[in-house]
């Protein structure tokens, strides 16, 4: 198994150690639910190292990622990032992205893990047909660290990170901690307040440490996959190989606004445009269960009507601790795609109803960051 910068201190902190998309990285230390807890009250600290980070540049990147991305690239302002995909030419999602726009010519593309490999193989083909535009996997040489909490934007304070009071949402900013320079991101996978380290691989485990002691007083935990995965089901944030795949695209997916087609040809537009128009078979729902169960991935969903024939699947689901109910995504027809419509999740041969309702699962109180 591969292994991000920061493995000692997953080790020196006893975290449960498992294998993800063919990295070794924490699935725990104090408990999924306690880590989960703590990024909802406190902040969270994660490492995000095993995803892909690829450097495009040249005077040609713009011109090069509007092709080969869905959403518009050149609304991004210098130091501005956003969400996107990358599709295959049917349509089909390769995977989902963040877009930094770092420097007048230069864009950082962040892809996950499991997908590295692949995207990096597609970018360096697609490229030899492009002018002024070079490509550069930087997955070894930057490590990614994510804070995220409340409390994320005191603690990057405490330990001597400045300016992030006027930070905005998606937005990014260089700076130095020490010694150290590093990309600040407030972007993250929680629905919280939160930022995420773009630094020097050989730096991490020494910033890592300088994050958790200027925590300490704030009551900042290390945190690991289980944790991320709760929190980002809560805000019904997609996961590539459950929620979404090759053979999804993102108008099933509920991604549409992702997707610009005015923004001019890129790939997968003729499919997505077509797509659009006519319809799709089935369209991604989140639901919430009416009774006290855990919905999983690969459960069946019925029809709430007789016969309860079998009209999807669940992609992602778990027991919500903030609401103490099942919570979860997955694809049923159009028609039953309504928020209020009734639904039945088959949970071991047991019909449980459940009802779609409008994402998020999670939503924040007024006037909070």
């Amino acid at each position: 198994m591969k292994q991000t910068p920061l493995i000692d201190a997953h080790r020196k902190a006893q975290g449960k150690l498992v294998d993800f998309a063919g990295w070794e990285m924490p699935i725990q230390y104090s408990g999924v639910v306690d880590e989960y807890q703590t990024v909802r009250r406190h902040a969270g600290l994660f490492d995000v190292s095993h995803m892909g980070r690829i450097r495009v540049s040249g005077p040609g990147s713009l011109a090069f990622l509007q092709r080969v991305t869905t959403n518009d690239v050149s609304t991004l302002s210098v130091q501005q990032s956003h969400y996107s995909m990358i599709c295959a030419q049917n349509g089909g999602i390769k995977d989902d992205i963040f877009v930094y726009h770092v420097k007048p010519y230069e864009f950082l593309v962040c892809v996950n893990a499991s997908n590295r490999e692949k995207i990096v193989t597609w970018l360096h083909e697609k490229v030899e047909q492009a002018q002024g535009c070079k490509v550069q996997d930087q997955s070894a040489s930057l490590a990614q660290i994510a804070i995220q909490g409340p409390a994320s934007r005191d603690i990057l304070a405490a330990a001597g990170i400045a300016d992030l009071s006027t930070l905005k949402i998606r937005h990014c900013l260089d700076a130095t901690l020490g010694d150290d320079s590093l990309l600040v991101t407030r972007t993250g996978y929680t629905g919280e307040l939160g930022y995420e380290l773009y630094l020097p691989a050989e730096r991490a485990p020494k910033v890592w440490e300088q994050l958790l002691e200027a925590g300490r007083p704030l009551s900042i935990k290390p945190a690991g996959l289980g944790a991320r995965d709760l929190l980002r089901l809560e805000m019904a944030y997609l996961l590539y190989g459950n929620d979404m795949n090759e053979e999804t695209t993102p108008i099933e997916a509920g991604a549409e606004w992702v997707v610009k087609f005015d923004k001019g040809d890129f790939i997968g537009r003729t499919e997505l445009l077509a797509q659009q128009a006519q319809g799709t078979a089935r369209r991604l729902v989140a639901f919430e269960l009416v009774e006290k169960a855990v919905p999983r991935h690969g459960f069946k969903i019925l029809s709430a009507q007789t016969p309860h024939t079998e009209i999807g699947e669940v992609t992602s689901g778990n027991l919500s601790p903030l609401l103490q109910k099942g919570i979860g995504m997955g694809y049923v027809p159009p028609a039953t795609a309504r928020p209020g419509s009734s639904i039945l999740i088959d949970i071991r041969g047991r019909a449980c109803p459940a009802v779609v309702v409008k994402p998020p699962f999670y939503k924040k109180p007024a006037g909070t960051p």
